[in-house]
């Protein structure tokens, strides 16, 4: 019994040391990775889409290609729905010789970072990046987005929606890169998944 132990015990850590090295950062040279903002194209009528219980409707076009500053995972009935978040950076929010002077961290479905001096003005900071929930439009997408490392440059494209289930229960998606605080996350359903090679 004690020797079934022991190997259960091992097998868990080398789970844990597969699981941590599949999730470990990458750590790109400097120059700006991403230069372009993300694009949005709104929609006067959107359609409906159904994720189990909850009903998806589609605000926006939504394409960006940016560098993963951060990702977190979630588990529990909002993260059957939004398995995980990315805080991702574009222009000089993909640059290594800026993001080095920024601490970043991810909690309860927010994006935090914290600088001792800007790197670049505070506004370009918080225009140029965003906490994003990803909603995977299938087990592929869900896999590949459980593959995505922060460090990375990924492409990703979908919907920006606004998600509701019967008894009220409702989460919106921010429409804006302009926005701060609360309510100003990106709920995106995505249909692509595709990492950009380092130059």
């Amino acid at each position: 019994m004690r020797k079934l132990l022991i190997v259960a015990a091992a097998a868990l850590l080398l789970l844990g040391v597969l699981k941590h090295r599949e999730h470990a950062a990458v750590h790109p040279d400097p120059g700006v990775l991403a230069a372009a903002a993300p694009e949005q194209v709104d929609l006067d009528h959107g359609a409906q889409l159904q994720k189990g219980d909850t009903t998806l409707t589609t605000r926006a076009h939504f394409d960006i290609t940016a560098r993963v500053l951060s990702r977190k995972d979630y588990g529990g009935a909002d993260g059957e729905l939004v398995p995980l978040d990315l805080a991702m950076g574009w222009g000089r929010m993909s640059d290594s010789d800026v993001l080095q002077h920024i601490d970043i961290k991810q909690s309860g479905r927010f994006y935090y970072w914290h600088v001792q001096e800007f790197p670049i003005p505070r506004r370009e900071i918080e225009t140029s990046s965003a906490n994003m929930h990803m909603i995977p439009a299938d087990a592929d997408v869900k896999n590949q987005l459980e593959q995505v490392r922060a460090g990375e440059v990924v492409h990703l494209e979908g919907f920006l929606v606004d998600a509701s289930r019967p008894g009220g229960w409702h989460w919106k998606t921010s429409m804006t890169r302009e926005d701060t605080g609360a309510g100003a996350c990106e709920l995106i359903y995505v249909e692509r998944v595709d990492v950009v090679p380092a130059p």
